[in-house]
């Protein structure tokens, strides 16, 4: 798009359903900042400086409260960020991991019911695994309300044969 009122336009969107990663907030923070100030050196200034307060955010959403969109956003992060796994030796599995989210991370396991910590593999990447069979019928039961719209959506629909 090159027009900045149609710009804006969608960017409302965001603001009535904000995003509930740290990123994605921090980004929308600074382009609503950017629009407010007009000024293009201090973008220039600013621009490498906007992920900075990750834990000091005053902009994160309270996943204490889930929003009302939740179940919606979920499974979307699940067709990006998701994993339906299926071992040679059958065991089933179902993890979901990023970067920075632990808070995050730990909504989604609240979410389902998942027992299993959220580990962090990596530097600053988290992950949350389950194996347990009744918590990985919740996330079928989760995808066939709210589905999965992508290549995903093929690796759940094999992970339910073998599942049943």
């Amino acid at each position: 798009m090159d027009s900045r009122e149609q710009i804006f336009e969608i960017i409302n969107i965001f603001i009535q359903y904000p995003p509930l990663t740290y990123r994605m907030q921090a980004q929308l923070h600074f382009l609503l900042e950017c629009e407010k100030r007009n000024n293009v050196e201090w973008y220039l200034q600013a621009r490498g400086n906007k992920y900075l307060t990750r834990e000091q955010s005053s902009n994160r959403v309270n996943l204490k409260h889930l929003p009302v969109y939740f179940n919606e956003w979920l499974s979307g992060f699940i067709e990006a960020e998701g994993c339906f796994c299926i071992r040679k030796k059958g065991s089933l599995s179902f993890s979901i991991g990023q970067k920075h989210e632990k808070i995050l991370l730990d909504a989604i396991k609240t979410h389902f019911n998942i027992t299993n910590k959220i580990y962090n593999p990596s530097k600053d990447f988290w992950v949350v695994e389950t194996y347990k069979s009744s918590t990985l019928h919740n996330i079928i039961q989760h995808c066939s309300t709210y589905p999965l719209l992508g290549q995903k959506n093929s690796s759940l629909n094999k992970f339910k044969t073998v599942i049943k």
